[in-house]
């Protein structure tokens, strides 16, 4: 069976992680007792964890001219990822987010993400060569809705996977997977999703309006609805340090399952696998063993 080629269209950061003891007062310090430097953003996170699954990964993203830049470039090609459709764009700093954990696994966001670093429809035109080569497509939704509909639209033929919330209903009916976390499904549906079963009415909803396959968190568990069944993954007893590209890792070994011909339900099973095999370390960046996540 040949190699399956994924294109990923996602934001491209420097992540900086912190893990400290407590979160500070206002006025008040803390020491640092671990400090990591990575390549994230959650669409080199997709890509890398795709990578190390085992499919060909193209990342479709955006950083700057400055010194950073080059060594995100470098970080993501030795992760097997291809860059050709990276762009730099001058006079800008690449996107940073530091990630403050504490160990219960808390955590705060400070983010840098100049607008010139975001995709444009411009970055999907020029890579129609690797569209048109793509198995799946999966487009990260914290990236622009036009660039996000120019990227569906030159996707026809792949399978879709949206990741986040589709801010126009051609990309929800275009969609072949959908995934969200808990706050995304009820931004986008106004449902709450604090219960196992609240979760399964609205992803029952959202199959009628286009999806063959949804995914939908809550603080118990991942939920996966698809036409003639549906799966339930309680969140198991790993030790959490950080969720931060949980939800990357769980899009990438899902795509890449599909991808390899599983079924919904064992895709299901190994995207879950994939994303608790990342929650247990500090910062978003995926570190994958395929013998550990195949079902």
């Amino acid at each position: 069976m040949a190699i399956p080629n994924t294109v990923v269209v996602g934001q491209v950061a420097r992540d900086l992680v912190l893990v400290v003891p407590h979160m500070p007062d206002i006025g008040s310090r803390t020491e640092v007792s671990e400090r990591r430097e990575l390549l994230g953003g959650k669409g080199a996170n997709i890509a890398v964890a795709a990578a190390q699954l085992g499919n060909a990964v193209t990342l479709i993203g955006a950083i700057g001219s400055d010194e950073t830049a080059g060594w995100l470039v470098a970080q993501a090609e030795l992760s097997g990822v291809e860059t050709a459709y990276v762009r730099r764009q001058p006079d800008t700093v690449s996107a940073l987010i530091v990630d403050v954990v504490t160990p219960d696994g808390s955590w705060r966001y400070f983010e840098d993400i100049p607008d010139e670093v975001l995709d444009t429809p411009a970055d999907i035109g020029a890579a129609k060569s690797a569209f048109a080569n793509a198995h799946s497509v999966i487009v990260q939704l914290q990236q622009p809705t036009e660039t996000a509909v120019a990227a569906v639209q030159q996707a026809r033929g792949a399978r879709i996977v949206l990741d986040g919330v589709p801010r126009a209903e051609q990309l929800l009916a275009s969609a072949d997977v959908l995934r969200m976390d808990q706050q995304e499904g009820e931004q986008l549906t106004g449902a709450k999703l604090d219960t196992v079963d609240n979760a399964l009415t609205v992803g029952q909803g959202l199959l009628r309006r286009g999806p063959d396959l949804v995914v939908l968190a809550t603080a118990e568990a991942n939920v996966f609805l698809w036409n003639d069944g549906q799966a339930v993954f309680p969140l198991g007893d790993t030790t959490v340090k950080d969720t931060t590209g949980a939800g990357d890792a769980l899009v990438a070994a899902l795509t890449v399952g599909l991808d390899s011909g599983l079924g919904p339900y064992d895709a299901a099973r190994m995207s879950v696998a994939a994303a608790a095999r990342t929650v247990d370390h500090a910062g978003g960046r995926p570190d994958l063993d395929p013998d550990e996540v195949w079902p």
